[in-house]
Parts: C-alpha cells; sequence; structure tokens
C-alpha cells in the first residue's frame, strides 16, 4: 500500500481503540458537565432583575420622572411604581415586594422613605440626590424661577468625556472566553500528548511494534497514531465546546455576536490542531526513548513544562492585563502560541498580522519536527531496555 492508505489504517485502529475506551467516554462526559456548570453558573451569578424597586403613594407620584433622572445620574437602575397607598405600600416592603417606599413628609419637608431593615448604599445616593433636586427646585420656584428650564440647562450642562484608552466591547465576556479556551487547549494537550506517549510506550513493551514494522515503516506508525489520537481529541473538543455553546444560548449568558463567537470557535481548533501536531510529535519521539510506562514521565517532563508554563503566565497576567507586553511576545514563539494565541484572540487583542506570523511559524517547527522526531521515533522504538539518549536515537548509535 501507498504511505496514505497505511496511515489511515494505523489512524483508523487509533480512534476505534480509544473511542471505545470507558475512560474517554468518562472523560468527555465530565469535561461536558463541567463547561454547562460554568455556564450554568455564571447566567446564576449575573443576577435576575437587578433593578432597585421603589413604590410611590398618590402624594409623591410627581416624584416618578425626577427619581428616574437621579436614577441615571448615580447609574442605578430603578424600577418605580405608583399609586401606592401608605399601607399598602407599607405591606410591600414588609413582603420584599418594594426596597423603599416614598411618602410625603409634609409641606416644604423632604419625603419620607419606608425600608423593611436597612437602605441599599446606592439607592440612598439616588434618593439622596433626588431630595437634593427637590430642596433646590422649591427655592427655585420661591424666587419666581422655573425649575423645568434650570433642570434642563443642568443636564446640558455635562462635560465631555475623552476616553484616551477606551474598553473594547464585550471585554468582560471575552475575558472569560479567553480562560475557558486556554483551559480546555491546556488539557487536550496535555492529555493526548501523554496519550501518544503512553500508546508508544506500550507497543513497545508488548512487542507488538515489532509485529506492526514487519509490514509498515516506523515514521507510518507514528503518524497514524499521531493522527488517530488527534482525531478523537477533536471530536472531545467539539463536544464540550458544542455542549458550552448550546448552554450559553440557553441560558442568554452572553451577548457577543456571532461573528465574534463563531471566529473564536474557529481559532480555538486551529490553534488546538496546531498545538496537538507539534507536541504530539515530541510525545511520540519521547515515548519512544524508553520501554517502560513507569519512565514516561521522566521523559516527557520538560514537554509538559512547555505547556504548563505559557498556560499558567497566561492565565496569571492576562485578566489583569490583556495587552501584556510578555504575554504577547511570548505568543509568538511557536511552542508558546498554541497556548497563548487563542487566549489573546479570545480577548480579543491579538492582531491579525499577529495571527498569521505565529501560524506561519508553528506550521514551519511542525514541518521540521516531522523529519526530527520521525527520525528519533524510527531509531528508537525498536530499541528495548535502559533509556536512550535523544542524540544516540538522532544518530541512530
Amino acid at each position: 500500500m501507498s504511505w496514505w492508505p497505511t496511515v489511515r489504517l494505523v489512524a483508523s485502529r487509533e480512534i476505534r481503540t480509544r473511542a471505545a475506551s470507558k475512560a474517554t467516554r468518562i472523560v468527555t462526559l465530565i469535561m461536558v458537565v463541567a463547561i454547562v456548570a460554568l455556564t450554568v453558573i455564571l447566567d446564576l451569578t449575573r443576577g435576575g432583575d437587578s433593578a432597585q424597586k421603589v413604590g410611590l403613594t398618590s402624594a409623591t407620584a410627581q416624584l416618578a420622572e425626577p427619581l428616574q433622572q437621579a436614577a441615571r445620574a448615580t447609574g442605578e437602575d430603578v424600577d418605580v411604581r405608583t399609586g401606592l397607598s401608605p399601607a399598602a405600600g407599607a405591606q410591600d416592603v414588609r413582603d420584599g415586594h418594594l426596597d423603599a417606599l416614598l411618602g410625603r413628609g409634609g409641606p416644604g419637608k423632604p419625603f419620607t422613605i419606608v425600608v423593611k431593615d436597612d437602605l441599599d448604599d446606592n439607592l440612598r445616593a439616588t434618593l439622596n440626590l433626588l431630595a437634593r433636586q427637590e430642596a433646590l427646585n422649591r427655592q427655585i420656584t420661591r424666587l419666581g424661577g422655573s425649575p423645568a428650564q434650570v433642570n434642563a440647562d443642568m443636564a446640558r450642562a455635562t462635560p465631555r468625556v475623552t476616553e484616551l484608552e477606551p474598553e473594547e466591547p464585550y471585554h468582560s465576556e471575552r475575558l472569560v472566553i479567553g480562560m475557558i479556551v486556554g483551559i480546555l487547549i491546556y488539557v487536550a494537550l496535555l492529555s493526548y500528548g501523554q496519550a501518544v506517549a503512553q500508546g508508544v510506550v506500550e507497543e513497545k513493551s508488548s512487542r507488538v511494534v515489532e509485529i506492526l514494522l514487519s509490514t509498515i515503516r516506523a515514521w507510518q506508525l507514528m503518524a497514524g497514531k499521531v493522527l488517530g489520537i488527534g482525531v478523537i481529541g477533536l471530536a472531545q473538543l467539539a463536544i464540550v465546546i458544542g455542549a458550552g455553546a448550546a448552554a450559553a444560548a440557553l441560558t442568554g449568558v452572553l451577548s457577543l455576536p456571532t461573528s465574534i463567537a463563531a471566529g473564536t470557535v474557529v481559532w480555538a481548533i486551529a490553534w488546538y490542531l496546531l498545538g496537538y501536531f507539534l507536541y504530539a510529535l515530541l510525545f511520540a519521539a519521547a515515548g519512544a526513548l524508553v520501554s517502560r510506562q513507569e519512565d514516561v514521565g521522566s521523559v516527557t517532563m520538560p514537554l509538559m513544562m512547555l505547556i504548563i508554563v505559557p498556560y499558567v503566565i497566561g492565565i496569571s497576567a492576562l485578566p489583569a492585563d490583556p495587552e501584556n507586553g510578555l504575554v504577547r511576545t511570548l505568543s509568538l514563539i511557536p511552542l508558546f502560541s498554541p497556548m497563548l494565541m487563542p487566549m489573546r484572540e479570545a480577548m480579543g487583542v491579538a492582531t491579525a498580522a499577529e495571527l498569521i506570523f505565529s501560524v506561519a511559524l508553528t506550521v514551519a517547527l511542525i514541518a521540521v519536527l516531522v523529519r526530527i522526531t520521525g527520525r528519533i521515533y524510527s531509531n528508537a522504538v525498536m530499541r528495548m531496555g535502559a533509556r536512550i539518549r535523544v542524540g544516540d536515537a538522532f544518530r541512530g548509535a
């Protein structure tokens, strides 16, 4: 057979074996439950109707519009309910249906406020502003002026704000998505990179590799194994992302435009694939250096650190400073790009030029690693016994 049918045959074997594994199904289920639970938690922590409910008696009904103006001035969301009797309004406050009830205090006096136990600080600021405005209106009327005209002039006397570094739209949502994307790719690269190394050692220690290499070439076996496990990882990632997207759509937790959300998903999958093939080649070569499962950890630890370090840097620096210069520089380095660049893209701080440049470098490095790791794998996979040094495996010594 030519090389592609052979690689596809090996990959199909890996896909069937991994898909039938109970561990794969359990891990996928756990990840789906986790992403759905996180979406629900985010929806619950947003809170429902956060507006402060304020009731007005018939004596204070004229305060409805001034109260809304005061609320806008203080940035408070107020739901005004009018036409209440003092007794009915007080009962609504007692039952928790109202946060406050405004009653008339008497001619020339401020209105009164009835609350159940304590007045919210933000609502207090709004009502204090309303009381001062009412006092000012009374003085203007006594002097023969027009409170409406004065208030209109005051509303127009608002300074213009110039934002030197305006916050990007949907900043908070994109920040959360960036963290989730980073976590998913981090888990996928670690899990499936280790799976490649362990699979190589398993075949080597059981002597299955000797039977396989009697009919196919070593690099074809490595390529098929990497491809097959990668397909399983891609399917798992797609299921998890799909579950998260469905949960977000049902709960309405995200308000991101569809184009931005779809772009983030596409880039996340693209960077998973690039990162997986980059690291899977290294993990396959590392697994070929040893003959026992107990030794896998020692040869894969340096590779795991190359995944862990950028992940830790990313989740530590990006939430506080998405434009962090160190993270930006590291995200352009191929071994760090699969972890950092999708996080930066999801947060909306990665430029198109940076994305294209980092993809090109990563693809170039993968092309180089295909030859290097293929040679190490071919020279080491048939050698049993003590751990083989990288240099010896590369030279075939």
